[in-house]
Protein backbone atom coordinates (compact mmCIF):
# COMPACT_ATOMS: atom_id res chain seq x y z
CA UNK A 1 0.00 0.00 0.00
CA UNK A 2 1.29 3.34 -1.02
CA UNK A 3 1.73 6.77 0.05
CA UNK A 4 -0.08 7.82 -3.04
CA UNK A 5 -3.18 5.43 -1.78
CA UNK A 6 -3.30 7.05 1.85
CA UNK A 7 -2.83 10.60 0.35
CA UNK A 8 -5.29 10.38 -2.09
CA UNK A 9 -7.81 8.71 0.64
CA UNK A 10 -6.97 11.53 2.98
CA UNK A 11 -7.88 14.20 0.41
CA UNK A 12 -11.16 12.68 -0.29
CA UNK A 13 -12.10 11.81 2.65
CA UNK A 14 -11.40 15.50 4.45
CA UNK A 15 -12.75 17.04 1.65
CA UNK A 16 -16.49 18.58 2.76
CA UNK A 17 -19.50 16.36 1.16
CA UNK A 18 -22.37 15.25 2.46
CA UNK A 19 -21.07 13.25 5.16
CA UNK A 20 -19.03 15.27 6.43
CA UNK A 21 -21.65 18.26 6.86
CA UNK A 22 -23.94 15.54 8.72
CA UNK A 23 -21.61 14.82 10.68
CA UNK A 24 -20.78 18.03 11.94
CA UNK A 25 -24.55 19.43 12.18
CA UNK A 26 -24.94 15.81 14.11
CA UNK A 27 -22.10 17.04 16.49
CA UNK A 28 -23.22 20.83 16.42
CA UNK A 29 -27.03 19.67 17.80
CA UNK A 30 -26.88 16.56 19.42
CA UNK A 31 -23.14 16.40 20.70
CA UNK A 32 -20.30 14.38 20.42
CA UNK A 33 -21.37 11.04 21.05
CA UNK A 34 -24.12 11.09 18.18
CA UNK A 35 -21.21 12.47 15.96
CA UNK A 36 -19.94 9.32 16.30
CA UNK A 37 -23.11 7.51 15.62
CA UNK A 38 -23.28 9.56 12.29
CA UNK A 39 -19.81 9.11 11.29
CA UNK A 40 -19.92 5.29 11.40
CA UNK A 41 -23.27 5.43 9.19
CA UNK A 42 -21.54 7.84 6.89
CA UNK A 43 -18.46 5.09 6.76
CA UNK A 44 -20.91 2.44 6.79
CA UNK A 45 -22.74 3.65 3.60
CA UNK A 46 -19.44 3.11 1.76
CA UNK A 47 -19.85 -0.69 2.00
CA UNK A 48 -22.62 -1.11 -0.95
CA UNK A 49 -20.61 1.19 -3.36
CA UNK A 50 -17.45 -0.80 -2.06
CA UNK A 51 -19.56 -4.03 -2.98
CA UNK A 52 -20.80 -2.67 -5.87
CA UNK A 53 -17.63 -1.60 -7.23
CA UNK A 54 -15.44 -4.76 -6.58
CA UNK A 55 -19.01 -7.41 -8.02
CA UNK A 56 -18.60 -5.10 -11.39
CA UNK A 57 -21.86 -3.54 -10.72
CA UNK A 58 -20.42 -0.26 -10.69
CA UNK A 59 -20.24 -0.78 -14.53
CA UNK A 60 -24.07 -1.04 -14.65
CA UNK A 61 -24.29 2.42 -13.46
CA UNK A 62 -21.03 3.61 -15.77
CA UNK A 63 -22.75 2.20 -19.12
CA UNK A 64 -26.75 2.51 -18.46
CA UNK A 65 -27.91 6.16 -18.09
CA UNK A 66 -31.03 4.77 -16.94
CA UNK A 67 -29.49 3.02 -14.21
CA UNK A 68 -27.65 6.25 -13.48
CA UNK A 69 -30.13 9.20 -13.38
CA UNK A 70 -32.73 6.81 -11.21
CA UNK A 71 -30.06 6.38 -8.53
CA UNK A 72 -28.98 9.76 -9.25
CA UNK A 73 -31.94 11.42 -8.52
CA UNK A 74 -32.55 9.14 -5.85
CA UNK A 75 -30.17 10.68 -3.91
CA UNK A 76 -30.85 14.55 -4.83
CA UNK A 77 -34.64 13.89 -3.54
CA UNK A 78 -32.89 12.75 -0.43
CA UNK A 79 -30.46 15.76 -0.39
CA UNK A 80 -33.48 17.76 -0.49
CA UNK A 81 -35.45 16.04 2.07
CA UNK A 82 -32.58 16.59 4.63
CA UNK A 83 -32.11 20.34 3.62
CA UNK A 84 -35.76 21.16 4.75
CA UNK A 85 -35.53 18.94 7.74
CA UNK A 86 -32.78 20.92 8.83
CA UNK A 87 -34.54 24.03 8.46
CA UNK A 88 -37.59 22.82 10.50
CA UNK A 89 -37.04 22.79 14.51
CA UNK A 90 -37.14 19.27 14.78
CA UNK A 91 -34.85 18.64 11.56
CA UNK A 92 -30.75 17.54 11.66
CA UNK A 93 -29.95 20.55 13.81
CA UNK A 94 -32.63 20.29 16.50
CA UNK A 95 -30.28 21.00 19.41
CA UNK A 96 -30.58 18.56 22.35
CA UNK A 97 -29.53 18.60 25.51
CA UNK A 98 -27.40 15.53 27.19
CA UNK A 99 -30.77 14.33 29.36
CA UNK A 100 -32.38 13.90 26.12
CA UNK A 101 -32.54 10.32 24.71
CA UNK A 102 -32.49 10.37 20.96
CA UNK A 103 -32.33 7.25 18.59
CA UNK A 104 -28.96 6.43 17.41
CA UNK A 105 -30.83 4.34 14.83
CA UNK A 106 -32.15 7.22 12.99
CA UNK A 107 -29.20 9.20 12.96
CA UNK A 108 -27.23 6.02 11.39
CA UNK A 109 -30.07 5.39 8.94
CA UNK A 110 -29.95 9.25 7.52
CA UNK A 111 -26.26 8.63 7.57
CA UNK A 112 -25.97 5.60 5.85
CA UNK A 113 -28.67 6.40 3.20
CA UNK A 114 -26.66 10.04 2.86
CA UNK A 115 -23.40 7.90 1.39
CA UNK A 116 -25.82 4.97 -0.54
CA UNK A 117 -27.65 7.67 -2.62
CA UNK A 118 -24.91 9.10 -3.90
CA UNK A 119 -23.53 7.30 -7.45
CA UNK A 120 -20.86 9.62 -7.41
CA UNK A 121 -19.41 7.43 -4.75
CA UNK A 122 -20.05 3.99 -6.63
CA UNK A 123 -18.40 5.78 -9.49
CA UNK A 124 -15.23 7.45 -7.74
CA UNK A 125 -14.92 3.46 -6.24
CA UNK A 126 -14.93 1.91 -9.96
CA UNK A 127 -12.15 4.79 -10.84
CA UNK A 128 -10.10 4.89 -7.53
CA UNK A 129 -9.80 1.70 -6.79
CA UNK A 130 -8.32 -0.13 -10.13
CA UNK A 131 -5.60 2.17 -9.85
CA UNK A 132 -3.93 0.76 -6.64
CA UNK A 133 -4.34 -2.66 -7.57
CA UNK A 134 -1.69 -4.10 -9.76
CA UNK A 135 -2.88 -5.65 -13.05
CA UNK A 136 -0.36 -9.23 -12.57
CA UNK A 137 -1.96 -9.25 -8.95
CA UNK A 138 -2.57 -12.78 -7.97
CA UNK A 139 -5.62 -12.14 -6.16
CA UNK A 140 -7.16 -8.53 -6.59
CA UNK A 141 -10.30 -8.93 -4.79
CA UNK A 142 -8.55 -9.40 -1.14
CA UNK A 143 -6.20 -6.29 -2.14
CA UNK A 144 -9.04 -4.26 -3.18
CA UNK A 145 -10.94 -5.60 0.03
CA UNK A 146 -7.97 -4.17 1.93
CA UNK A 147 -7.54 -0.39 0.28
CA UNK A 148 -11.51 -0.39 0.74
CA UNK A 149 -11.16 -1.21 4.80
CA UNK A 150 -8.47 1.30 4.82
CA UNK A 151 -10.13 3.91 2.77
CA UNK A 152 -13.13 3.33 5.21
CA UNK A 153 -11.20 3.34 8.33
CA UNK A 154 -9.61 6.75 7.24
CA UNK A 155 -13.27 7.78 6.27
CA UNK A 156 -14.14 6.93 10.17
CA UNK A 157 -11.22 8.95 11.82
CA UNK A 158 -11.76 11.89 10.26
CA UNK A 159 -15.26 11.93 10.28
CA UNK A 160 -14.92 11.88 14.36
CA UNK A 161 -12.32 14.35 14.42
CA UNK A 162 -15.41 16.71 12.69
CA UNK A 163 -17.82 15.29 15.01
CA UNK A 164 -15.63 16.10 17.97
CA UNK A 165 -14.65 19.91 16.34
CA UNK A 166 -18.51 20.57 15.87
CA UNK A 167 -19.19 19.28 19.60
CA UNK A 168 -16.54 21.74 20.59
CA UNK A 169 -18.34 24.71 19.81
CA UNK A 170 -21.74 23.23 20.85
CA UNK A 171 -21.96 25.33 23.71
CA UNK A 172 -21.40 28.65 22.15
CA UNK A 173 -24.29 27.76 19.66
CA UNK A 174 -26.85 26.54 22.08
CA UNK A 175 -26.03 29.73 23.82
CA UNK A 176 -26.74 32.05 20.96
CA UNK A 177 -30.34 31.02 19.00
CA UNK A 178 -29.31 33.27 16.31
CA UNK A 179 -26.04 31.67 15.30
CA UNK A 180 -28.20 28.32 15.44
CA UNK A 181 -30.61 29.39 13.28
CA UNK A 182 -28.20 31.00 10.54
CA UNK A 183 -26.70 27.50 11.13
CA UNK A 184 -29.58 26.28 9.94
CA UNK A 185 -30.30 27.93 7.01
CA UNK A 186 -26.53 27.40 5.96
CA UNK A 187 -26.40 23.60 6.77
CA UNK A 188 -29.97 23.90 4.56
CA UNK A 189 -28.20 25.74 1.78
CA UNK A 190 -25.11 23.55 1.76
CA UNK A 191 -27.25 20.25 1.23
CA UNK A 192 -29.46 21.99 -1.68
CA UNK A 193 -26.18 23.30 -3.75
CA UNK A 194 -24.77 19.76 -3.22
CA UNK A 195 -28.15 18.25 -4.04
CA UNK A 196 -27.79 20.58 -7.22
CA UNK A 197 -24.00 19.83 -7.78
CA UNK A 198 -25.51 16.10 -8.23
CA UNK A 199 -28.41 16.71 -10.41
CA UNK A 200 -26.08 18.21 -12.70
CA UNK A 201 -23.25 15.11 -12.94
CA UNK A 202 -23.01 13.16 -15.44
CA UNK A 203 -21.84 9.70 -15.99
Amino acid sequence: MGIEFLVTSFIVTASPGTGVLYTLATGLSRGFRASIVAAFGCTLGIVPHMAATIMGLAALLHTSALAFQIFKYAGVAYLLYVAWSTLRESGTLKVETEGEEHSAAKVTVTAVLINILNPKLTIFFLAFLPQFVSTDEAHPVPRMLELSAVFMLMTFVIFVGYGLLAAAVRDHVISRPRVLTWMRRTFAGAFVALGAKLAFTNI
